[in-house]
């Protein structure tokens, strides 16, 4: 990358995190400023994790069950047990998820992790609600780079209690609902977008994150789409096997 292709992307990341500090959203980068591809991408990534401070784990997940997965940085300022209130929130879309918190450190290293490695070194499976939000003003309009270069529209991540024997769940069956304010919005029966959710583990391992380290969250992938809710909102996440997880707004 040449100094002055980094000094571009520096700026968007600039901007996005000049949009979401002071709510004067971007209708899209300016042309100049938006990531070419998935490697500027996760440059920008970079440059805002390394704003928001300590990474505490990582979104990922796959459109569908063929495509490369896509992962981006979680802060952990913006994680909070179930039951918080959020505030400051401007977007406030909700994704329910299936999240596991890294058990054991998974350090690169040259022989790939296998899938029973990594699913091992997990300590606990919980329900989750990823809150999303994003410097743009209708970040499912923009140039797909730009929204992606946006940490992917993360803005939070609620998480509810541990389920246990979570590999004994059969992903494909479970279901999930979704309520704002006590109404149901959303109710799906094996909706993960990538097919089978724990294959994203071993793949952030060996291919994503440099590094996964013991506290660290993985959250995989929305099962409900992007439901938007308003300030003052109530919203339920209740999955059938693995358990509930609830927030507000403030």
């Amino acid at each position: 990358m040449t100094g002055s292709r980094e000094q571009e992307l520096s700026a968007a990341a600039d901007a996005l995190l000049n949009a979401r500090r002071t709510g004067e959203t971007l209708a899209d980068l300016p042309v100049e400023l938006q990531p070419a591809d998935l490697v500027e991408v996760y440059f920008v990534h970079g440059l805002l994790a390394e704003a928001y401070g300590e990474i505490g784990g990582w979104k990922i997940g796959a459109p569908n069950a063929e495509a490369t997965p896509l992962f981006a940085p979680m802060p952990k300022a913006w994680m909070a047990p179930s039951g918080s209130l959020l505030s400051g929130n401007r977007y406030r879309g909700l994704e329910a998820e299936i999240a596991f918190l890294v058990g054991e450190d998974l350090p690169p290293r040259e022989t790939p992790y296998t899938r029973a490695e990594v699913v091992a070194a997990m300590a606990s499976c919980h329900a989750v609600i990823e809150v999303l939000e994003s410097g743009l003003s209708d970040p499912m309009t923009v140039t797909k780079n730009s929204m992606l270069a946006d940490l992917q529209m993360h803005g939070g991540f609620v998480y509810g209690p541990a389920f246990p024997g979570w590999e004994s769940v059969d992903f494909n069956t479970e279901k999930v609902t979704l309520a704002v304010d006590g109404i149901v919005r959303v109710e799906r029966v094996g909706s993960n977008t990538s097919g089978d959710l724990v294959k994203l583990l071993p793949w952030l391992a060996n291919e994503g994150a440099a590094r996964l380290c013991k506290g660290q969250w993985i959250t995989t992938g929305s099962w409900t789409g992007n439901t938007l809710a308003s300030a003052g909102s109530v919203v339920d996440v209740a999955f059938f096997t693995v358990g509930g997880v609830t927030l507000r707004f403030a």
